[in-house]
């Protein structure tokens, strides 16, 4: 079917209706969904770059894999972890979730 007989089978649209009142329940959509998933995920993401780039020798992290250890030296984007034992990881710095003395002061 084409798109003038879809629109002419629609029938005649009321003369006095504001285009306002048609498009307010999206746009009431649109400004929950980036209150309530946008704004707070950027938000998120700001606050994890920050720590990111905050870390310093000797810190306890979390990597997004799980692995717990201390920080021994930090280059651009690469991080060598102490993970026990003397072993040594190198992994990049977005690996990074977050600190683990936040957790060990939880238990």
């Amino acid at each position: 079917m084409n798109n003038f007989a879809f629109l002419y089978l629609m029938g005649p649209t009321p003369e006095g209706q504001n285009p306002l009142v048609t498009f307010l329940p999206l746009i009431l959509v649109f400004v929950i969904f980036y209150f309530f998933m946008i704004r707070p995920q950027v938000r998120k993401q700001k606050e994890l770059s920050n720590y990111r780039s905050s870390l310093k020798k000797g810190d306890k992290i979390i990597t997004t894999g799980g692995i717990y250890g201390k920080i021994t030296d930090i280059k651009d984007n690469t991080i060598t972890v102490d993970v026990g034992n003397n072993v040594l990881l190198k992994i990049d710095k977005s690996a990074v979730l977050k600190d683990s003395s936040d957790i060990e002061q939880k238990r």
